[in-house]
């Protein structure tokens, strides 16, 4: 389990039914970018590489392509096995494929790439990969121009020590890769509604290093959360709030 960062094995080991509850899922307007540049039909395979409890994983199978969902950590992908039959789920990462050289016509990663961004990780997809086969990368990424999202991040991100995040734009040092075409980035806007509990609460308490924290750090970030939730004019005394995401989505084509 070397091949997978720390505050991702035990946070998300930890937290894996938090995680499930209130991560964000997905603006329907994806739904087009999956059977158009990513390609995905009746008869095509696609792999989700990282797949966490298969919040992502489930939105590829009205496509009609065969769903692989590979994932390391046993907590996450009990959830896939449980809540998605229809779903082949695989102990692997992203480095190791547990699946024969050109079985893929697509391969995903949603809010993950960035803890296996490599020039390794690129090699291992191009491998799994058939000629023209696709690879996209989608991330949710918090509207920070709303001033409680804002304030919500910098509880947080005291906390995030060496954990890679999207923000810090590592994931994109392995490209360009001569295996690959050139990156094309899709944009979509999105709302995650709920309680707060759920939708705010869970969403960061899941976070994977903030769910990997010793119990009085953990308690003392909810604390904070809970009482910004209490206290600011927009999310006080509210049954629902709606949560801003960018949906961002990059696709490129295997030759």
């Amino acid at each position: 389990m070397a091949e997978v960062h720390v505050a991702a094995q035990q946070g998300f080991t930890k937290e894996a039914r938090a995680y499930a509850r209130g991560r964000p899922g997905y603006p329907p307007a994806l739904s087009s970018w999956l059977t158009g540049p990513m390609g995905l039909a009746t008869g095509r395979t696609v792999a989700d590489v990282g797949a966490g409890t298969g919040k992502f994983t489930k939105l590829l199978l009205p496509t009609g392509a065969n769903v692989v969902a590979v994932e390391p950590v046993d907590a996450m992908r009990a959830q896939i096995e449980t809540g998605l039959p229809a779903v082949r789920a695989l102990a692997g990462t992203a480095q190791s494929i547990p699946l024969p050289d050109a079985a893929l016509d697509a391969v995903v990663c949603a809010q993950a790439f960035h803890w296996f961004a490599s020039r390794g990780t690129l090699d291992e997809f191009h491998r799994a990969l058939g000629p023209g086969g696709k690879l996209g990368l989608v991330w949710n990424v918090r509207d920070e121009s709303v001033d409680w999202v804002a304030a919500l991040t910098s509880i947080v991100t005291p906390y995030e020590g060496d954990a890679p995040r999207y923000y810090k734009g590592e994931w994109r040092l392995p490209f360009p890769h001569p295996g690959f075409s050139e990156l094309v980035e899709s944009r979509f806007e999105y709302q995650h509604v709920g309680p707060p509990q759920q939708v705010i609460v869970d969403r960061f308490m899941s976070v994977s290093f903030i769910a990997a924290l010793a119990p009085p750090d953990g308690a003392a970030v909810r604390e904070r959360i809970e009482a910004l939730i209490a206290t600011h004019p927009a999310l006080r005394g509210r049954e629902t709030v709606s949560f801003p995401y960018h949906t961002l989505a990059f696709h490129c084509t295997r030759s």
